[in-house]
């Protein structure tokens, strides 16, 4: 009994002494807070802007017919690889193949006036304007007939190009109206590029120049990075989203992506960034693009001031304002310091 008396008295005061051990230390006032300070340096390096957007090709192309009517067939179903010229949809050809039948019929009668005309003119009974009449009919009957057997070859869809089909649109025994995309599809041949499709703010978009390079890492391939280049920048913002679209043209060697896949890039942008560069760690209370940094301009007390986020690249946070007069951040041992906090900077 006296064992066990003993033995729980003792985990007591371990456990007293590990819990002292682990509380945070508190300062009194005017003792000396250790602190780390590095110097405040403008930053004058080039800026990596990062964004994320969802893969795509360069070339893509929304098929429809060019008249309305109901679809008779679709062949393919998305996902479905297609070869140029291949038959993709149809349209019911009844309607149309009736009005190319109407226009052949009223080339034949238009023909036949005219040549009556024609005739009877060379016996001086029809007049002049009798003829020339009917020969403006057989011309008008003949572009009649050649605009309809224009829009019965587009009453079929072909494939443009080498490609697959990403969305389909419309199913077998809908009423479409002419021009209605019917079909999403995305060229694949050897001429076609990958493109990463970005959303920038209008501040990052006017930083960002096409030809800039950038560094694309693809989360279905964790651990490779690839080459690109902002091929092309948006002059308008996007009306959902008031976001400025960008797109980085990717290069894959090997590696065989796909519609949609979610993307990060890192553009080199040239335009240096202006204001002042930090070490993350002395970042405190960051929200959006303000945040909060403990200064210190003798090495003895520490100011607490609001610091306008530029951008974070790696471990460096570029600050655009907030900086301007002081001579060092505290980048370790912020936890213990409170405003006008007495220091001692370790070495």
């Amino acid at each position: 009994m006296k064992f066990i008396i003993t033995a729980f008295a003792m985990a007591i005061i371990l456990f007293s002494c590990n819990t002292n051990a682990t509380e945070k230390k508190v300062f009194t006032s005017g003792e000396l807070v250790p602190v780390k300070l590095l110097p405040i340096s403008a930053a004058g390096n080039q800026q990596n802007l990062n964004a994320s957007g969802l893969l795509s090709t360069e070339n893509e192309a929304r098929l429809a017919f060019k008249i309305g009517g109901v679809i008779d067939q679709v062949y393919v179903e998305e996902g479905d690889k297609v070869k140029k010229g291949q038959l993709l949809a149809t349209l019911k050809s009844t309607e149309i193949s009736a009005q190319v039948q109407l226009a052949a019929l009223a080339v034949e009668k238009a023909d036949r006036d005219y040549k009556r005309a024609s005739n009877l003119y060379r016996d001086s009974v029809a007049t002049l304007e009798q003829f020339q009449n009917a020969k403006t009919g057989a011309d008008i009957a003949r572009q009649n007939l050649q605009q309809v057997a224009f829009n019965q070859q587009f009453s079929r869809i072909f494939a443009p190009a080498d490609g697959f089909l990403v969305k389909k649109l419309a199913n077998t025994g809908e009423l479409v109206n002419a021009g209605n995309p019917i079909l999403l599809m995305n060229a694949s041949s050897v001429s076609s590029k990958w493109i990463l499709k970005l959303g920038l703010s209008d501040q990052d978009w006017a930083a960002v120049e096409t030809g800039n390079p950038a560094i694309v890492t693809i989360d279905a391939f964790p651990g490779k990075v690839f080459k690109g280049k902002v091929s092309k920048k948006s002059l308008a913002a996007d009306a959902a989203t008031g976001s400025f679209a960008v797109e980085v043209q990717v290069i894959f060697e090997k590696e065989q992506p796909a519609i949609g896949m979610f993307g990060i890039a890192a553009i080199q942008v040239k335009k240096a960034v202006e204001g002042y560069s930090i070490g993350y760690e002395a970042l405190l209370e960051a929200n959006g693009k303000k945040g909060f940094v403990y200064v210190s301009d003798d090495q003895k007390t520490v100011q607490k001031v609001e610091v306008t986020i530029s951008s974070i690249s790696n471990n460096t946070v570029y600050i655009s304002d907030g900086l301007a007069g002081h001579k060092y951040v505290v980048s370790s041992g912020s936890p213990y310091l409170s405003e006008h906090s007495a220091i001692s900077p370790m070495k």
